[in-house]
Protein backbone atom coordinates (compact mmCIF):
# COMPACT_ATOMS: atom_id res chain seq x y z
CA UNK A 1 0.00 0.00 0.00
CA UNK A 2 1.53 3.31 -0.71
CA UNK A 3 0.12 5.85 1.43
CA UNK A 4 -0.20 9.59 -0.48
CA UNK A 5 -1.22 12.68 1.24
CA UNK A 6 -2.59 15.78 -0.15
CA UNK A 7 -4.66 19.26 0.88
CA UNK A 8 -7.99 18.44 1.18
CA UNK A 9 -10.58 20.96 -0.28
CA UNK A 10 -14.36 21.40 0.15
CA UNK A 11 -15.07 18.81 -2.80
CA UNK A 12 -14.14 16.13 -0.85
CA UNK A 13 -16.39 16.50 1.95
CA UNK A 14 -18.59 13.59 0.59
CA UNK A 15 -15.94 11.56 1.05
CA UNK A 16 -14.77 12.38 3.83
CA UNK A 17 -18.40 12.56 5.59
CA UNK A 18 -18.35 8.62 4.86
CA UNK A 19 -15.25 8.15 6.92
CA UNK A 20 -16.87 10.41 9.48
CA UNK A 21 -19.90 8.96 9.29
CA UNK A 22 -20.17 6.10 11.14
CA UNK A 23 -18.31 7.51 14.20
CA UNK A 24 -21.29 9.58 14.77
CA UNK A 25 -23.47 7.11 13.87
CA UNK A 26 -22.08 3.86 15.55
CA UNK A 27 -19.30 5.19 18.35
CA UNK A 28 -18.89 7.46 21.35
CA UNK A 29 -15.40 8.89 19.62
CA UNK A 30 -17.91 11.43 18.26
CA UNK A 31 -20.36 13.32 20.45
CA UNK A 32 -22.19 14.82 18.19
CA UNK A 33 -26.05 12.80 17.13
CA UNK A 34 -26.44 13.16 13.97
CA UNK A 35 -23.89 13.46 11.03
CA UNK A 36 -23.76 16.62 9.33
CA UNK A 37 -25.07 16.70 5.73
CA UNK A 38 -22.81 17.06 3.08
CA UNK A 39 -23.34 20.82 2.68
CA UNK A 40 -22.06 21.50 6.63
CA UNK A 41 -19.09 19.01 6.44
CA UNK A 42 -18.51 21.38 2.83
CA UNK A 43 -18.90 24.58 4.87
CA UNK A 44 -16.60 22.55 7.69
CA UNK A 45 -13.82 22.41 5.68
CA UNK A 46 -14.37 25.72 3.78
CA UNK A 47 -13.87 27.59 7.13
CA UNK A 48 -10.91 25.66 8.38
CA UNK A 49 -8.87 25.52 5.42
CA UNK A 50 -7.96 29.47 5.27
CA UNK A 51 -6.01 29.56 8.43
CA UNK A 52 -5.48 25.85 9.29
CA UNK A 53 -4.40 22.81 7.32
CA UNK A 54 -6.91 20.06 6.79
CA UNK A 55 -4.90 17.58 4.84
CA UNK A 56 -6.28 13.87 3.10
CA UNK A 57 -4.10 10.88 3.06
CA UNK A 58 -5.09 8.05 0.08
CA UNK A 59 -3.81 5.24 -1.13
CA UNK A 60 -4.53 5.43 -4.89
CA UNK A 61 -8.12 6.43 -5.10
CA UNK A 62 -9.50 5.58 -1.94
CA UNK A 63 -9.49 7.88 0.74
CA UNK A 64 -8.13 6.22 3.81
CA UNK A 65 -8.75 9.47 6.48
CA UNK A 66 -8.26 13.07 7.86
CA UNK A 67 -6.95 15.09 9.92
CA UNK A 68 -6.97 18.60 10.44
CA UNK A 69 -6.85 21.73 13.20
CA UNK A 70 -8.91 24.47 14.21
CA UNK A 71 -9.07 27.20 17.08
CA UNK A 72 -8.58 25.90 20.69
CA UNK A 73 -10.65 29.06 21.48
CA UNK A 74 -11.82 32.26 19.90
CA UNK A 75 -9.69 34.71 22.39
CA UNK A 76 -6.55 36.50 20.94
CA UNK A 77 -4.45 34.64 23.99
CA UNK A 78 -5.13 31.06 22.69
CA UNK A 79 -3.77 32.27 18.88
CA UNK A 80 -0.69 29.94 19.62
CA UNK A 81 -2.65 27.24 20.54
CA UNK A 82 -4.81 24.44 18.22
CA UNK A 83 -7.16 21.83 18.71
CA UNK A 84 -5.97 18.67 16.19
CA UNK A 85 -8.45 15.89 14.98
CA UNK A 86 -7.94 12.79 12.83
CA UNK A 87 -10.43 10.57 11.64
CA UNK A 88 -9.66 7.09 9.67
CA UNK A 89 -11.52 4.64 8.14
CA UNK A 90 -12.90 1.76 10.02
CA UNK A 91 -11.41 -1.08 7.92
CA UNK A 92 -8.13 1.19 7.25
CA UNK A 93 -6.77 1.58 10.94
CA UNK A 94 -3.29 0.45 12.03
CA UNK A 95 -1.62 0.74 8.17
CA UNK A 96 0.52 3.93 8.85
CA UNK A 97 -1.98 6.52 7.72
CA UNK A 98 -2.61 8.02 11.06
CA UNK A 99 0.57 8.44 12.22
CA UNK A 100 1.71 10.15 8.48
CA UNK A 101 -1.35 12.34 8.86
CA UNK A 102 -0.47 14.06 12.46
CA UNK A 103 3.30 13.77 11.36
CA UNK A 104 2.23 16.24 8.72
CA UNK A 105 -0.08 18.00 10.50
CA UNK A 106 2.34 18.72 13.21
CA UNK A 107 4.91 19.95 10.63
CA UNK A 108 2.34 22.53 8.96
CA UNK A 109 1.46 23.86 12.20
CA UNK A 110 4.76 24.44 13.59
CA UNK A 111 6.02 26.05 10.06
CA UNK A 112 2.65 28.13 10.76
CA UNK A 113 4.05 29.32 14.25
CA UNK A 114 1.80 27.33 16.44
CA UNK A 115 2.95 26.13 19.81
CA UNK A 116 0.39 23.94 21.80
CA UNK A 117 -1.20 20.91 20.06
CA UNK A 118 -4.44 20.24 22.02
CA UNK A 119 -6.78 16.64 21.31
CA UNK A 120 -9.62 15.77 23.45
CA UNK A 121 -10.49 11.53 23.54
CA UNK A 122 -13.56 10.07 24.46
CA UNK A 123 -12.84 8.12 27.36
CA UNK A 124 -14.03 5.39 29.28
CA UNK A 125 -12.79 3.22 32.53
CA UNK A 126 -14.68 0.40 30.89
CA UNK A 127 -14.26 -0.29 27.04
CA UNK A 128 -17.63 -0.99 25.53
CA UNK A 129 -19.27 -1.79 22.14
CA UNK A 130 -19.32 2.23 21.46
CA UNK A 131 -15.63 3.35 22.23
CA UNK A 132 -12.32 1.97 23.00
CA UNK A 133 -9.30 3.99 23.82
CA UNK A 134 -7.70 3.94 20.89
CA UNK A 135 -7.71 7.48 20.47
CA UNK A 136 -6.35 8.16 23.84
CA UNK A 137 -3.76 6.02 23.02
CA UNK A 138 -2.68 6.73 19.94
CA UNK A 139 -2.14 10.20 21.13
CA UNK A 140 0.07 9.35 23.64
CA UNK A 141 2.22 7.05 21.30
CA UNK A 142 2.30 10.66 19.04
CA UNK A 143 3.45 12.43 21.80
CA UNK A 144 0.85 13.90 23.46
CA UNK A 145 0.20 14.11 27.03
CA UNK A 146 -3.10 13.93 29.54
CA UNK A 147 -3.48 17.37 30.74
CA UNK A 148 -7.20 16.91 32.26
CA UNK A 149 -10.54 14.65 32.11
CA UNK A 150 -13.97 15.91 32.32
CA UNK A 151 -15.81 12.80 33.79
CA UNK A 152 -19.06 12.26 32.35
CA UNK A 153 -19.99 15.05 30.72
CA UNK A 154 -20.95 13.40 27.21
CA UNK A 155 -24.07 11.54 26.87
CA UNK A 156 -24.55 8.97 24.08
CA UNK A 157 -26.63 5.68 23.82
CA UNK A 158 -28.02 5.62 27.04
CA UNK A 159 -24.41 5.63 28.66
CA UNK A 160 -21.88 8.45 30.33
CA UNK A 161 -18.59 8.90 28.87
CA UNK A 162 -15.55 11.14 30.19
CA UNK A 163 -13.53 13.22 27.90
CA UNK A 164 -9.82 13.37 28.22
CA UNK A 165 -7.69 16.35 27.12
CA UNK A 166 -4.19 16.02 26.23
CA UNK A 167 -1.50 18.62 24.75
CA UNK A 168 2.24 18.62 23.10
CA UNK A 169 4.14 21.08 22.70
CA UNK A 170 5.99 21.64 19.54
CA UNK A 171 7.86 25.30 19.64
CA UNK A 172 9.83 27.65 22.19
CA UNK A 173 7.22 29.95 24.62
CA UNK A 174 9.21 33.79 23.83
CA UNK A 175 8.50 36.68 26.11
CA UNK A 176 7.91 38.22 22.29
CA UNK A 177 5.87 35.85 20.57
CA UNK A 178 6.20 36.09 16.64
CA UNK A 179 2.50 35.78 15.41
CA UNK A 180 1.45 32.89 13.81
CA UNK A 181 1.15 32.49 10.13
CA UNK A 182 -2.07 30.96 8.17
CA UNK A 183 -1.52 27.98 6.39
CA UNK A 184 -2.35 29.89 2.91
CA UNK A 185 1.17 31.63 3.54
CA UNK A 186 3.05 28.44 4.31
CA UNK A 187 1.14 25.53 2.24
CA UNK A 188 2.80 25.77 -0.89
CA UNK A 189 6.47 24.70 1.44
CA UNK A 190 4.55 21.30 2.63
CA UNK A 191 5.89 18.59 1.24
CA UNK A 192 2.52 17.10 0.00
CA UNK A 193 2.14 20.06 -1.60
CA UNK A 194 5.51 20.05 -3.52
CA UNK A 195 5.29 16.02 -4.60
CA UNK A 196 2.27 16.71 -6.57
Amino acid sequence: MEITLRTAAPSDAAALLQIYAPYVRDTAVSFEYEAPTVAEFTSRIERTLPKYPYIVAQNGAEVLGYAYAGPFHERAAYGWAVETSIYIKKDCRRLGAGRLLYDALEEALKAQGFLNLNACAAYTEREDAYLTDDSLLFHQRMGYRPVGKFNQCGYKFGRWYDMVWLEKHIGEHLAVQPPVKTFGEIRSRMPWETER
